[in-house]
């Protein structure tokens, strides 16, 4: 199988999301059970969707619902904008993604930034936020050191351009 993966990785589904949705692997950080979940809803994988939402989780779950919206839609993307955390030695990690999809022949988007934990060696989607989580801009003063690196004072190393 050569078809491309439905996450937008770039690689065959078979070298991508497949192993994960048949069970052979699992995904080893946030972004690739993120990654995964997507093509589990492209290819109507409603069981790999339910057991990748960690245990406690899953009492609202309908798979029916999930079931008939994932047949009525095409997948025909995904964005994957910011991720923190969530590596192979982490346990916990968010990754903000945007789902494109057709429903109705209206064109859509799913934007999200959803929160994973990993529990006994595997990750699990735990829930998310609609749109972006907002995010903390720390602002450098003039006598800190540059953000560089470089051990200089920000105003004597990139702020002396300001």
């Amino acid at each position: 199988m050569s078809e491309t993966c439905p996450c937008a990785s770039g690689k065959s589904f078979a070298d991508c999301c497949e192993p994960y949705l048949t069970g052979k692997a699992l995904p080893p950080t946030a972004e690739a059970l993120m990654r995964s979940r997507y093509s589990a809803f492209a290819t109507q994988n409603i069981t790999y969707l339910e057991e990748t939402l960690k245990p406690g989780t899953r009492g609202d779950f309908d798979a029916k619902s999930v079931g008939e919206w994932s047949r009525s839609s095409e997948w025909t993307g995904l964005q994957v904008r910011h991720v923190e955390a969530g590596g192979a030695g982490d346990s916990e990690g968010e990754v903000e993604f945007v789902a494109l999809f057709r429903q109705e022949g209206q064109d859509r988007v799913h934007h999200e930034t959803g929160k994973f934990e990993k529990l006994a060696g595997r990750w699990y989607y735990v829930d998310g936020v609609m749109g972006t989580k907002p995010r903390t801009v720390v602002k450098i003063g003039r006598n800190d050191p540059c953000s560089c690196g470089s051990g200089k004072k920000y105003k004597k190393c990139h702020g002396a351009a300001a």
